[in-house]
């Protein structure tokens, strides 16, 4: 165990709000300065409350996640962190040069009580390390998160959703494990290797040109709900030069958002505004379950069109897989002409209300579409689910690590090469996503 440095000072004016009543004396409350950083730069982690002094950090990666007790997780050595002074207070934890992914800091007492999360994205040292963009959904993240009571899904008062705050309860995003810990899961327990960024980074390409010059595939794991004008420009522009798609999730790209700072403004349905994201998805958010409607399975119609979407999984027409709903996509007047139907749960949510999974080319650029929410997070669940997001990731274009590195899916333990760039880093250098952001020695 190492003491980790530390400065106690004041966190930005946001995070002195109070937390939930109660949770302060039980729960360590936590979240970093930014959503996103590089190898090797020291991250700010705001603490804004806790029921000890003293506190062990660990940091891990997401995928590690399978458990409350984390019994199969590889770490970091655990470091010892005290608090001194008047809170809320800022630690400084240098990050490693571990491959790019979702990660948690974990802070607990040194008693193993209290545990809190705080989550980051740790995006790639160049663009374009590898030909595949992960985006995670932290624009959603936070317009769930009820902290203090500011959520868009507690009061229709609310209008603005700071982006910065901590997540309440025990400081995972809402509905992380049911939507987004699956995806991770598999990326690691298959090899896969992407680029991970934020929203937030997402929005910092400057076009569409840009996008397609560093990516083939652009993967949206999650619930990508809260998009600005320039990100929903961006990706349709990715996609009529040629870049594929693949959203995991349902409701994609439905309400326009502003961004002011460290504030997220809204929101507007996109379709009322002349965007239609069925034209993108190759579907529409057609409703939620509404407390009425439970998950049930998908039931295959498309694999003769598309065969290769369902190779290796056993499913033919007529045949189910999973469990699946909470939010669903269905095609309208505005989808791609020649969008395929892959699998359908009919009349999901009532009569003329269908789950559908879609498909649909434009040009070079494919297009896939879950038209669920938890497809992505079944993907470590489902062994029929897992094969079909292989073929996607293949037919897509996405890439894999070399094999010896596979072996590691989720350690940060030890020094080996995968914490390292390698292959088309070496071969060119590419801008960052700010020429200010250097990393730190």
């Amino acid at each position: 165990m190492k003491t980790l440095a530390l400065t106690a000072a004041g966190a930005a004016a946001l995070l002195c709000a109070a937390p939930p009543a109660g949770a302060a004396a039980t729960r360590v409350h936590a979240a970093f300065a930014q959503h996103s950083y590089r190898p090797g730069q020291v991250a700010v982690l705001h603490v804004v409350g806790s029921p000890s002094r003293t506190l062990l950090l660990d940091v891990l990666p997401a995928a590690a996640l399978r458990d409350r007790s984390l019994t199969s997780a590889r770490m970091r050595p655990t470091s010892r962190v005290t608090l001194r002074g008047p809170g809320p207070w800022s630690v400084y934890v240098r990050l490693g040069r571990w491959p790019s992914g979702v990660y948690l800091a974990r802070l607990t007492t040194t008693a193993g009580r209290g545990i809190g999360y705080a989550p980051l994205i740790l995006r790639p040292f160049v663009l374009g390390v590898h030909r595949t963009l992960v985006v995670e959904p932290t624009n959603t993240w936070q317009a769930y998160n009820t902290w203090a009571g500011d959520s868009w899904y507690l009061s229709s008062d609310v209008w603005k959703i700071d982006l910065t705050r901590p997540y309440a309860g025990d400081g995972l995003p809402p509905h992380f494990e049911g939507y987004d810990l699956g995806f991770l899961r598999w990326v690691a327990d298959n090899g896969a290797a992407a680029d991970f960024v934020s929203d937030d980074d997402l929005g910092r390409f400057e076009s569409g040109k840009q996008l397609r010059r560093l990516y083939d595939l652009i993967v949206f794991p999650g619930h990508e709900e809260y998009v600005t004008g320039h990100v929903f420009d961006l990706v349709t522009s990715f996609r009529n030069r040629g870049g594929s798609l693949a959203f995991l999730s349902a409701n994609s790209f439905f309400w326009a958002v502003q961004r002011h700072g460290r504030f997220m403004t809204g929101r507007t349905r996109w379709d009322t505004l002349g965007k239609q994201d069925a034209a993108l998805v190759g579907a529409e958010y057609d409703g939620w379950e509404s407390h009425l409607f439970g998950n049930h399975p998908y039931v295959v119609v498309g694999a003769t069109k598309l065969p290769w979407l369902f190779a290796g999984t056993g499913l033919a027409d007529g045949e189910a897989f999973g469990d699946y709903g909470i939010e669903i996509d269905q095609r309208n007047r505005y989808s791609p002409r020649n969008v395929v139907v892959a699998a359908r749960i009919s009349n999901d949510f009532g009569r003329g209300h269908s789950a559908e999974m879609t498909y649909y080319r434009r040009g070079r650029a494919q297009v896939f579409a879950a038209g669920v929410m938890n497809f992505g997070g079944s993907l470590a669940s489902w062994p029929a689910a897992a094969q079909m997001m292989r073929n996607i990731w293949n037919r897509l274009g996405g890439d894999w690590l070399p094999p010896p590195q596979r072996a590691r899916p989720s350690g940060l333990a030890g020094s080996g090469g995968e914490g390292h760039l390698a292959g088309p880093a070496a071969a060119a250098v590419r801008r960052g996503l700010d020429d200010g952001d250097r990393p730190l020695d």
